[in-house]
């Protein structure tokens, strides 16, 4: 659990000049927050559609009802300068194609379960395998292949979407129907709240994330080895060749695993075989607070997480290869950008050890993530 008082850190006020396309607009008597809904194609045979949501400081973010994607997060550097954080497409269709999870919802279960099974209650459960032998973000087509059920929400202070998905019973393999929904909304304060709830008529395992690929540095085509990361970490969970924890709790003390205080990324990666993509376990505080700072100093931009999970996954986006080419034709190659997914922890099902993830009839899952955008100079 995390401490909620952190979050009333005190937020960087960007001010911005002249109304170039990419400079943030002045602030002006409209003090209400923005959304526009536009047609973007179909999938399922069901309506897909892209919704712009902007704040009154000009930040803005692009999401769709197609698996829950952010395809576009705009914020300014410390010149006000506006450009877009995260990797993503241009088009539906290329989100359709087999792609690394961009800026999605992923569920049922995030991150892996070891050999697509677990036990639960007497009873063994075998999932769609889809990574190696192993069970990957909630098998082949989960809840980032789905065209979510969709409104749109508005007031003086914030702006969004709520989604919606009925999971059916034995979806990719799981017990019970899982009524989810997730809602994004994106504030004055230059914060993108994720906030997921889920009820089911059976006993399942939920752990669900957000997948964005961040890189502040914008749309430069440059990786992200040069960003300072921060995670409020004492421990990891190590895990075997095929990155199923083994069950350990591993201090993180002089290891390059140790982002306790900042510690710029690239400085220890090639310590860390294959790259950072780690479960972080979380150090306890009470019920919400800061789980990791991303700071990149020539942009200034600055993203604080704040997280009620016990876990955030840090990926450094090792598995891009130079095979996808992403918006403004920017071809993604390793490094080019890195997920902090906060969740519960792998494996969690087969590992009693681990906080538990099995949602019960009659409980309910709830869960929320923040991302705040700032600047800092120097």
């Amino acid at each position: 659990m995390r401490i909620s008082s952190i979050i009333l850190s005190i937020a960087i006020a960007v001010t911005f000049s002249g109304c170039q396309h990419n400079k943030s607009p002045q602030n002006t008597t409209e003090s209400k927050m923005r959304i526009k809904k536009e047609d973007w194609g179909k999938a399922d045979n069901k309506n897909v559609y892209l919704f712009t949501i902007t704040n009154v400081n000009g930040i803005s973010i692009k999401v769709s009802n197609y698996g829950g994607i952010i395809t576009s997060i705009l914020t300014p550097d410390k010149n006000g300068d506006m450009d877009d954080i995260v990797l993503g497409y241009d088009n539906l269709n290329d989100y359709i194609k087999d792609t690394p999870y961009f800026g999605c919802i992923v569920g049922r279960y995030a991150n892996r379960i070891a050999n697509g099974k677990f036990e639960l209650e007497g009873q063994i459960y075998n999932l769609a395998v889809n990574n190696g032998k192993n069970h990957l973000h909630g098998g082949i087509k989960a809840f980032d292949k789905v065209v979510w059920d969709v409104t749109s929400f508005k007031n003086e202070d914030e702006a969004g979407i709520e989604l919606h998905y009925l999971s059916p019973d034995g979806e990719e393999g799981y017990p019970g129907n899982l009524n989810t929904t997730v809602k994004y909304s994106l504030t004055n304060k230059n914060e993108l709240v994720i906030k997921y709830e889920a009820t089911s008529d059976k006993a399942t395992p939920v752990n669900l994330t957000h997948h964005s690929y961040f890189n502040l540095a914008g749309s430069k085509g440059v990786d992200i080895l040069n960003h300072e990361l921060r995670i409020d970490a004492d421990f990891f969970t190590p895990v075997d060749e095929s990155q199923i924890p083994t069950g350990e709790l591993r201090n993180v003390a002089g290891t390059p695993m140790d982002f306790r205080k900042p510690m710029i990324i690239g400085d220890r990666i090639n310590e860390v075989e294959g790259g950072y993509d780690h479960n972080y376990v979380l150090n306890p505080n009470d019920n919400f607070g800061k789980a990791a700072e991303l700071f990149e100093k020539e942009s200034g931009r600055l993203i604080e997480v704040f997280t009620t999970e016990p876990g955030i996954q840090f990926y450094t986006g090792n598995f891009l290869d130079g095979s996808l080419k992403g918006k403004n034709g920017i071809v993604y190659k390793k490094h080019f950008g890195l997920c902090l997914e906060t969740q519960h922890f792998p494996d969690s099902p087969n590992q009693p050890e681990f906080p538990n993830t099995i949602l019960k009839p009659g409980k309910k899952f709830s869960s929320k993530t923040v991302y705040k955008f700032s600047v800092r100079k120097g």
